[in-house]
């Protein structure tokens, strides 16, 4: 009697796919995609947090100027804001530094200096209501507020993408892969903080 032999090639296929799969599900559940994947988003977020600081930053130049030609007597504010801004242009933070707390503190306060100082001349109009009869200062001052509103969007969606990204790389299963494959560490949230912000700036129009 001739005995049949199970084909090998016929069943290697099978068992091939048979295991591929679970261990497929397995590496994606211990976060080989998802971390990676989480940590991109982190970025894009920060990038729009810089991009939104720096519509700001081109901003403020031209609301300088437009103020200096109404009200040039007030050039200790305008002088103010002009330092603060170089200053805040000068510190930037890049992907890699997103975990260095730091490096993320010194871009909050000099963000937070540059907020203070414009606030001055968020009040000049009070003193020279021939600024509110410039359409350009007008207009300005809109897109500077919002701007801010934007700001503040955009903090709030990247302090978002980095409570996720922290929870995967904390959490099981997904923190075998970040620790095995990515070294993943935690990302720094951002407190886009003004100092005395829940205070009316004090402008004092009579001494120069």
């Amino acid at each position: 009697m001739t005995r049949r032999r199970l084909s090998a090639p016929r069943i290697a296929p099978a068992l091939a796919l048979a295991l591929a799969v679970p261990m497929t599900l397995g590496l994606s559940a211990c976060g080989i995609n998802s971390v990676p994947t989480a940590e991109e988003n982190v970025k894009a977020r920060w990038a729009d947090v810089q991009a939104q600081y720096q519509r700001r930053a081109d901003l403020v130049p031209n609301l300088v100027a437009t103020v200096r030609g109404a009200a040039a007597s007030e050039e200790r504010i305008l002088t103010n804001v002009t330092e603060a801004r170089a200053n805040a242009t000068r510190i930037s933070v890049s992907p890699e530094q997103l975990s260095d707390p730091a490096a993320m503190k010194s871009f909050s306060e000099a963000q937070a200096r540059l907020s203070a100082a414009i606030l001055p001349l968020q009040r000049l109009q009070e003193a020279y209501p021939q600024l509110q009869s410039q359409g350009n200062f007008t207009t300005l001052m809109a897109q500077l507020e919002g701007t801010e509103n934007r700001i503040t969007v955009a903090v709030r969606d990247y302090n978002e993408a980095v409570r996720d990204y922290n929870t995967r790389i904390r959490t099981f299963p997904e923190m075998i892969g970040a620790k095995l494959v990515h070294g993943a560490k935690p990302l720094q949230p951002f407190q886009a903080t003004t100092p005395n912000a829940d205070q009316a700036p004090k402008v004092d129009f009579e001494s120069k």
